[in-house]
């Protein structure tokens, strides 16, 4: 009944009564499969992320300590600019038109 399920979509969950006991275990193994691979990635990728941040820190902190501005009018202005949904170049966010 199942050959070469496309486990990425929710096709394969069309008729599933009537999947053998034998493709609905293979079929949950996989997707099992598939969710620690994802969650693997998460964990490195939010890894990456917390190595990033603290490095922001140490550099602001850097800074702040030689007596450098941490941040400049232009910051202040490009964060206002997105806070209120505008792109870089000043437009509205095009996927809310």
């Amino acid at each position: 009944m199942m050959s070469n399920p496309d486990i990425e979509s929710f096709g394969v969950l069309v008729n599933i009564q009537d999947y053998s006991d034998g493709e609905l275990k293979a079929l949950s193994e996989e997707l099992q499969r598939e969710e620690r691979e994802v969650s693997r990635r998460r964990r490195i990728i939010h890894g990456k992320l917390d190595i990033i941040r603290a490095e922001i820190v140490r550099r602001l902190r850097d800074k702040h300590q030689s007596g450098g501005v941490l941040f400049s009018e232009g910051d202040i202005s490009l964060l206002g600019g997105i806070l209120s949904g505008k792109s870089l170049t000043g437009e509205g966010d095009p996927q809310q038109d």
